[in-house]
């Protein structure tokens, strides 16, 4: 694997219910990546949120103080940073006005990723350079969320992620101070509820013992398990939750940290219900996690050499959820993408654009869900709300805006369609667009009659060879009425050649 320079320093910020955190780290010869700096503040961002739906003004200046000082350390060590804001961001209604914040007051691009990608990231951090046939399976309970895994090598399988975390669910029932049997029961039974309503029962080819990647999830097995040892059986943690439960607050607090201590109870109980709806053994407590997710994906991000088609895998997946026909736009990716890779002379887009365009062709047409009138609007719609994890916001917005241009109407740079992009935006959704309406008529008839295509970038004209298994005619005469439009984009003639 090609590996960025070694003074290059990554930056990870995880604004997280219960304390917000920083890690900068350096990657190595080999790839791996070495520590450098640590820093956590238990300001608890979701306080209030679950029951108000608000961040607080005062928790927000909180939070601001915090991200400012990070913000400046991360510039001292010109650090290249991803920030994420996850569960209690998500739940809060003024997070756009927080974010707008934290982008005036301290510089940074703070996201507030989905659940899934929440997921994705743990499942990356835990689990970076696993051997590629080693089935994991993960599960991580944040203050406001609890997010299941199940993987193969690094790479996840399946993905899910409840509202449900420790927080959230000590404030739902009141479970901070003393915890009586009436209260753990009812806490059990929601917490069983939701994993019926999330997760099958009992997966096969599941391992006898899951992962559990959180403070939370360390506390609790530390408090479990039989001494020098690392993992807490289900017994245990059954037999953990009743002790904790029955422990006074002062009690507790005098074995945990004491905002720790606050929320052990619900979160014991979360972790050991999931444990036994999934039917597994034991839990390990790992001591990696989102954090290290963000790191390894900036790592994976600056390295244009590696294949990663994990952000491909969850676009089919989404079309599937919307019964998308799965040929044609595997047909239309095929064809988008040998136009953006034989073309890159003339587009000058970056290769980390790619996958944009990807997964614009596969999803192109995940709007016939709704309605095929309009069917390019409501595939903008689609994506730009759908949970596509390995895709930030911003570029999930990308993304719909060039899947949305795949038909009808162009996309010049003064359709209302393209307000609210910068210039470079604008620049490489009009391309990657372009390109993406070449490809989408080539297979008009839906019924792959291209076999093969190979595009030569001329002085004057680009020519695409075409190799057709049957008649192209709907395909060159789609094509043909997109070729004033590439003139416009590209500035050059456009013209098909078929043979057999």
């Amino acid at each position: 694997m090609a590996t960025p320079p070694l003074q290059t320093v990554l930056a990870a910020i995880d604004v997280g219910t219960n304390a917000v955190r920083l890690e900068l780290a350096r990657p190595d010869a080999d790839g791996s990546l070495e520590t450098l700096h640590q820093e956590r503040d238990p300001i608890r961002p979701g306080e209030g949120v679950f029951a108000s739906g608000m961040m607080p003004e005062e928790t927000a200046d909180r939070l601001l103080s915090t991200l400012r000082r990070y913000a400046a350390l991360c510039r001292r060590h010109k650090a290249r940073v991803r920030a994420v804001a996850t569960s209690a961001m998500r739940d809060a209604r003024n997070q756009q006005q927080i974010v707008q914040r934290v982008r005036d007051e301290a510089g940074l691009n703070l996201e507030v990723v989905s659940g899934k990608e929440e997921a994705r990231l743990i499942c990356l951090g835990v689990l970076h350079r696993k051997p590629p046939n080693v089935r994991s399976l993960l599960v991580d309970i944040g203050g406001g969320s609890t997010e299941v895994v199940l993987a193969t090598g690094e790479k996840p399988d399946e993905l899910w992620s409840l509202a449900m975390g420790s927080v959230r669910l000590t404030e739902m029932f009141d479970a901070a101070g003393k915890v009586t049997p009436k209260q753990l029961r009812l806490m059990r039974s929601y917490v069983e509820e939701q994993l019926r309503k999330a997760i099958p029962e009992r997966l096969p080819g599941l391992p006898r013992m899951a992962l559990g990647s959180s403070g939370t999830i360390s506390a609790v097995v530390g408090f479990a398990a039989s001494e020098g040892t690392a993992h807490a059986s289900l017994r245990q943690l059954q037999s953990s939750v009743e002790t904790l439960a029955e422990m006074t607050p002062e009690r507790r607090r005098k074995r945990f940290d004491p905002r720790r201590a606050d929320i052990i109870v619900a979160g014991a109980t979360i972790l050991e219900r999931t444990a036994r709806h999934l039917g597994v053994e034991s839990i390990a407590a790992v001591n990696r996690g989102l954090r290290d997710g963000l790191l390894v994906d900036l790592l994976y991000r600056q390295d244009e050499t590696r294949e990663d088609h994990s952000l491909a895998d969850a676009a089919v997946a989404m079309g599937r959820r919307l019964f998308f026909d799965e040929k044609h736009a595997r047909q239309v990716t095929r064809l988008a993408l040998t136009l953006f890779d034989e073309l890159a002379a003339l587009h000058h887009l970056p290769l980390s654009s790619r996958p944009y365009l990807e997964t614009a062709a596969l999803l192109h047409d995940v709007g016939n869900a709704v309605s095929y009138e309009r069917h390019h609007k409501h595939a903008y719609y689609l994506i730009h709300h759908g949970d596509i994890p390995g895709l930030a916001d911003r570029e999930r917005e990308l993304v719909a805006r060039v899947a949305r241009y795949h038909q009808r109407s162009p996309p010049e740079l003064n359709h209302s369609g393209m307000q609210g992009l910068n210039a470079a935006e604008a620049r490489l959704v009009r391309k990657l667009a372009t390109l993406l309406r070449i490809a989408n008529a080539l297979d008009g008839s839906h019924h792959q009659p291209i076999k093969e295509m190979r595009a030569t970038n001329g002085r004057d004209a680009v020519a695409l060879h075409l190799k057709a298994r049957q008649p192209v005619d709907l395909e060159l005469w789609s094509a043909e009425r997109e070729v004033a439009l590439f003139r416009r984009v590209f500035g050059k003639r456009l013209t098909f050649h078929v043979g057999r």
